[in-house]
Formats: C-alpha cells, sequence, structure tokens
C-alpha cells in the first residue's frame, strides 16, 4: 500500500518501540479488562453498590485521570521527555491490581480505582505525545491505530480470562482478580526493558512552564476537536453500563465479560484499518461514520430485550470506538505544535474526563429512574448533537 506522495505505508514502516508500547498496551489491557468486567457486577451484587453509586465512581474515575492528564502532558512538554512519566503511571496501575480482590467495601474499590486512574492519567497524554514523537507524520494514523488494536486486543483477552476464570473457580470474583497483576507487571518490565525515547533533539528540550501565550498558540481547529470530543465523551458513558445492560436482561454473571469481548473484538478489528484510512482519505467523513455507528449502537441497546439484542448492539459500540479513538489522538497530534503536543493531549482528555464524569452521573441517574432505555436513548441524542456540529462546522467554513 502506498501514500499520494508515493512512500511506503506499511507495519513493517512503524518503529520498534511503537510497537512495545503497543504490547504493553495490550498487558495493561488484559489485566485491567479482566478486573473491569466484573466491576459492575461485583460492586452491585457483592458489595449492594446503586446504579446511582455505579455511576458516581466510574465518573470520578475518568475525571480523576482527566484532570491528571493535563499535568503531566504540560509536565512532559517542559522536561523534553516523556517516558519516566508513561513508566510511573503504568507502575501505579500495576500496583492497584491486587487491592480488587481484597476489597471489603465500596470505598475501597474507589480508592483503588482512584489510584489506577491517576497512573492512566499520567501516562496516557505522554503517551500519545511519544507515539507521534517516534512516528513519521504520514504514518501517524497507522500508529495510533496500531497502538490502540494492540490495546483493544488485551481488552478482549481480559475478558476472556475472567469468563475462563470464572467457569474454573466456580463464579468466586475475588480469587479471578487476582489473575490480573502478572501481565500487569509484565507491561510495566516490557516498557522499561524495550521503548526508546527519541534523542533530546528530537524535542525542543525543557521550557518554560505552560502560560496563556502559549496556549493562544493551540490553533482553531485545535479547540474545535476538543469541543466535538467534549460533546461526544456525553454521549459515550462509561463501559459499565453495557454489562449492566446486558446482565439486565438476563445474561448470568459469569458470562458478562463477554459483552467486553464482543465490543473489543470488533474494536480491535477495526481500529488499525480505520487508522490507515485516516491516512488516505476525509477524517471528517471518518468521523461522521463513527458518530452514526453510536447512535444505533444506542438505539439497539434502548430497544433491547434480550441479550442477543444487546451484543448486536455492543458490537456497534465497538464499530464506533475502532473508527473515532485513534482518529481523534490523530487529530490532535496534527493540529496542536510539536513542543506543545502533551500540553494538547492533556488539554483534550481534561475537557472529555470532566464529561465523562458529568455523562456518567447523568447515565446512573437516568437508570435509576426512568429505566435502562432512557440511558442509552439520552446518548443517541447527544451524538446527534455531535454529529450535526460536525455538519455545521464544514457548512460554516
Amino acid at each position: 500500500m502506498t501514500l499520494k506522495d508515493g512512500t511506503k505505508h506499511g507495519l513493517a514502516r512503524l518503529p520498534r518501540s511503537l510497537w512495545a508500547l503497543g504490547f504493553t498496551s495490550l498487558l495493561m489491557d488484559t489485566s485491567s479488562e479482566l478486573v473491569h468486567s466484573l466491576l459492575p457486577v461485583f460492586l452491585a451484587t457483592v458489595l449492594g453498590a446503586s446504579m446511582t453509586t455505579i455511576g458516581v465512581l466510574e465518573g470520578a474515575a475518568e475525571a480523576t485521570a482527566a484532570i491528571t492528564k493535563v499535568f503531566s502532558g504540560t509536565l512532559s512538554d517542559y522536561l523534553g521527555k516523556r517516558k519516566l512519566l508513561v513508566v510511573l503511571g503504568y507502575g501505579l496501575a500495576a500496583a492497584t491490581k491486587p487491592i480488587f480482590p481484597l476489597a471489603t467495601s465500596v470505598g475501597s474499590v474507589f480508592g483503588a480505582r482512584f489510584v489506577d486512574r491517576i497512573g492512566k492519567g499520567i501516562r496516557e497524554a505522554p503517551r500519545d505525545a511519544l507515539v507521534a514523537d517516534i512516528t513519521p507524520p504520514e504514518l501517524h494514523g497507522a500508529a495510533y491505530g496500531l497502538r490502540q488494536s494492540l490495546d483493544t486486543v488485551g481488552a478482549v483477552a481480559g475478558p476472556l480470562l475472567a469468563v475462563a476464570l470464572m467457569a474454573r473457580l466456580a463464579g468466586d470474583m475475588r480469587a479471578v482478580f487476582w489473575a490480573a497483576t502478572p501481565p500487569a507487571v509484565l507491561a510495566v518490565l516490557l516498557l522499561v526493558v524495550v521503548v526508546r525515547e527519541p534523542a533530546p533533539s528530537a524535542h525542543p528540550g525543557a521550557r518554560a512552564p505552560i502560560t496563556p501565550a502559549e496556549l493562544r498558540r493551540l490553533p482553531t481547529r485545535y479547540w474545535l476537536i476538543v469541543v466535538l470530543g467534549g460533546v461526544l465523551t456525553l454521549a459515550r458513558f462509561s463501559e459499565a453500563f453495557l454489562v449492566l445492560r446486558a446482565a439486565n436482561v438476563g445474561l448470568g454473571a459469569a458470562w458478562v465479560p463477554l459483552v467486553f469481548v464482543a465490543m473489543n473484538v470488533v474494536y480491535a478489528l477495526s481500529a488499525y484499518p480505520a487508522g490507515v484510512a485516516a491516512d488516505r482519505m476525509s477524517r471528517r467523513t471518518l468521523l461522521a461514520l463513527g458518530l452514526g455507528a453510536l447512535i444505533a449502537a444506542d438505539l439497539v441497546l434502548a430497544a433491547a430485550t434480550s441479550p442477543a439484542i444487546v451484543f448486536v448492539g455492543v458490537a456497534l459500540w465497538g464499530v464506533h470506538l475502532g473508527l473515532t479513538q485513534g482518529l481523534q489522538a490523530a487529530l490532535v497530534a496534527a493540529t496542536a505544535p510539536v513542543d506543545l503536543r502533551g500540553t494538547a493531549f492533556g488539554l483534550f482528555n481534561l475537557v472529555t474526563g470532566a464529561l465523562a464524569l458529568v455523562a456518567s452521573i447523568v447515565a446512573g441517574l437516568l437508570w435509576s429512574r426512568l429505566g435502562p432505555p432512557a440511558t442509552f436513548l439520552a446518548g443517541a441524542v447527544f451524538t446527534a448533537i455531535a454529529l450535526g456540529g460536525l455538519v455545521f462546522v464544514k457548512s460554516a467554513r
């Protein structure tokens, strides 16, 4: 396959450190999704948490990650180095894994999720900026797509492992949670040993902390991407509600991790091709297709009366993620100045993470007061607003 300028475009051109980052994500997601695929049911059935409480917990966890990303992204720009922060973030996430099987209250789960999300916040903006640093600009779409695909392979492996262990361990969720620790430790070791950061000359070097004048260097196109990402986040609340929807229509606790498997298989299969497509076609068109997939997913999930229908909606949700997640990262990288990439990713994640808190709280309240269909219908409305905004901006320009 070739790009418009005639250069080769393939997996062979992507650097070794990018592959290592991808497999680090794979291992950590295997660990995290093993826990997260069971955690909503564990909270509801073992610890007695309400739907609203679960929504607040999930939203607060994601908001914590988002706030942290701003500081870690800016710090990586200030230092001109990113790997140290990426290692610290993955290390914190690995350290929380033994807490989940030991948890005896919602508070202890919240504490573990809080620290885990701090780790995510520390690592993600520097990691996303590092992907851009180590990859040629003409391959950014493919690079983000590949990293996201490998990440999502882990998101498939984790729930599958959870299903197998639930069967093996007679549904003992605490025992299953212990299996999350080894892959998390391996992820950190791989990152430390294999990933190589570009030479200091590839960075602008240590620089002054972020100032209003530097924020004004971020172009209007970047801020439009931030606004669109924020509206989209209101539509795409925590995936914990997908698991709860499957349980709501009769899927047994031992099988609910298959919801994450179905979503992430589709996500993994679509993320890299979507990334390659983002380098070759209109990114606006690709984003519109992703928004359409989310509207369809929400409508199917709102109408679901059986696990089979839920899985159709979950698969559409995976298509949406594959079409949009890597693409949003590529758009941020393309519109931000090189020396502000970490800050740009951090600000983007701050906005989307803060709105994730709002989205998950609203989703939990709607579920508790009006029922599950209301949660997903509200998601469809917000997605339609985002799609309308995308069309409006195109027309205005």
